[in-house]
């Protein structure tokens, strides 16, 4: 059934780099989660981001409308589209406890709080599929293949948002890196 099925209100915050496409991440999350009969909100969070500095997103989802339009303090699940971003951006702030992580690593990272971790090599995908623009590995397409899994949203609603967003050769080599990535995702456990 997934996360998504199980309780009232799911709050998502996305840590990432500027260019990677976190904010578009959250919208598809939503997006793929409204098609499956679910609300949901999506809002980026703007300062003076430029290309490769950190940014958040964030999103809600729920059984219900959801009202709340502020920034996500407390979440249930944070998705790490940079684990480089960790050594300075505290990602777990106000992380519920027995949160969720949905990290792009092709290993385990040395994570010291307890959390519920989940791992996809999104930049192996990305750079397979030659998802790359101006030398950065595209994840966020692969990050939000692996976070359905991990939520419960049909892999099935995540292309059709994929290709409502995007067209052509973009579309299809997205709708690849989802799928691939909600196959890859592993489950590594508490930290």
């Amino acid at each position: 059934m997934g996360l998504i099925a199980e309780r009232s209100l799911i709050e998502l915050r996305f840590h990432g780099r500027g260019g990677q496409g976190a904010v578009t991440a959250a919208h598809i999350t939503v997006d793929s989660a409204v098609r499956d009969g679910f609300w949901g909100t999506a809002f980026p969070f703007f300062g003076a981001e430029r290309r490769g500095a950190p940014v958040a997103a964030f999103a809600r989802l729920s059984r219900g409308r959801v009202m709340t339009r502020s920034m996500v303090r407390n979440p249930d699940v944070v998705v790490v589209l940079d684990p480089s971003i960790m050594s300075y951006v505290n990602v777990f702030d106000g992380l519920k406890d027995r949160g969720i992580v949905v990290i792009n690593s092709p290993t385990r990272p040395n994570i010291s709080r307890e959390v519920k971790l989940y791992t996809v090599n999104a930049t192996r995908i990305a750079l397979d599929l030659g998802l790359v623009l101006a030398g950065w590995p595209l994840v966020n397409i692969a990050m939000v293949g692996a976070l359905s899994r991990v939520l419960g949203i049909r892999l099935d609603s995540v292309l059709e948002s994929i290709r409502n967003m995007l067209s052509g050769r973009m579309a299809e080599l997205n709708v690849t890196a989802a799928e691939r990535a909600y196959h890859e995702v592993s489950e590594i456990g508490g930290g």
